[in-house]
């Protein structure tokens, strides 16, 4: 069993920056894939970024390549989500998954975190 708790939500000035940390609990945590997820307002949930078990690989939507970077500290239980140069599109509830398997770009991840709201004003 995998708990994930997000944090580091809130509301940012466009061209901003953001940090969000997701902390997980459970021993196996070091052999999920991980990843962020975002839905904004009446639209579907979006894959924003993944990372492997190993750290090996990462992935990104295209709209966030350059501007967003998922980094995962093992000895902690954490991955964190740094978020430049954010757009007022980017405004989304952010969720935190977890998954055994490789990452994926669907919603298909075995646990999820409640979600932490990122607000990016014009």
């Amino acid at each position: 069993q995998v708990q994930l708790v997000e944090s580091g939500g809130g509301l940012v000035q466009a061209g901003g920056s953001l940090g969000l940390s997701c902390a997980a609990s459970g021993r196996t945590f070091s052999t999920f894939s991980m990843a962020w997820f975002r839905q904004a307002a009446g639209k579907e949930r979006q894959f924003v970024a993944g990372i492997s078990w190993s750290r090996s690989s990462t992935y990104y939507t295209d709209s966030v390549k350059g501007r967003f970077t998922i980094s995962r500290d093992i000895a902690n239980n954490t991955v964190h989500l740094q978020m430049n140069s954010l757009k007022p599109e980017d405004t989304a509830v952010y969720y935190c998954a977890a998954r055994r398997l490789g990452v994926v770009y669907t919603a298909a991840y075995d646990y999820w975190g409640q979600g932490t709201q990122v607000t990016v004003s014009s």
